[in-house]
């Protein structure tokens, strides 16, 4: 019954093997997601579970002392082995503002996306009216892809081209 329906939300424009095969890589991602899920709740907390823009399925994650805010990705087609994909650091300057420190993990994924935006959620839920940044110059040889991230994340950008330096500010 499923698979009929994915047939016909495809349009026909996917043959019935790829629909399959589209189907049992879900059916593998939604299990090792059950599986993770059991792993990661034991070292940290479960925030919640979305899609990249491939449409893979992550596990996000946080650690939060109240000083410090750290989130994570897992995918769902890996065994969880105690390591993240992509991580976000960052920490709370005062009540007023989150510092992002760090983004690590590989590029143009979507997994930047995902963790700024649990990070804006978060800063909304603790009534945190700013999200800070800085761009360093280890970041100038992908200055551009960085200004296009947080631009479109609805960061201020303010670059000073001579320090090979800049600022990221989110207001809320």
């Amino acid at each position: 019954m499923y698979f009929e329906s994915l047939l016909e939300e495809e349009n026909l424009t996917k043959s019935r093997s790829e629909v399959q095969k589209d189907l049992e890589e879900l059916q593998f991602q939604m299990f090792r997601m059950q599986e993770n899920i059991k792993e990661i709740s034991k070292r940290h907390q479960i925030i919640g579970i979305d899609q990249t823009k491939e449409e893979k399925w992550v596990i996000v994650s946080a650690l939060d002392d109240g000083r410090r805010c750290q989130i994570m990705l897992n995918d769902c087609v890996s065994a969880y082995r105690g390591k993240w994909e992509f991580s976000l650091h960052a920490k709370y300057i005062d009540d007023n503002v989150i510092h992002i420190g760090d983004i690590r993990g590989p590029a143009n994924q979507g997994y930047g996306s995902i963790c700024i935006n649990y990070l804006k959620d978060i800063a909304i839920e603790q009534n945190m009216p700013t999200i800070t940044g800085d761009i360093a110059q280890r970041d100038w040889d992908h200055l551009d892809r960085l200004v296009y991230f947080y631009t479109k994340h609805d960061f201020d950008v303010e670059i000073d081209h001579e320090t090979k330096s800049g600022e990221i500010i989110w207001s809320n």
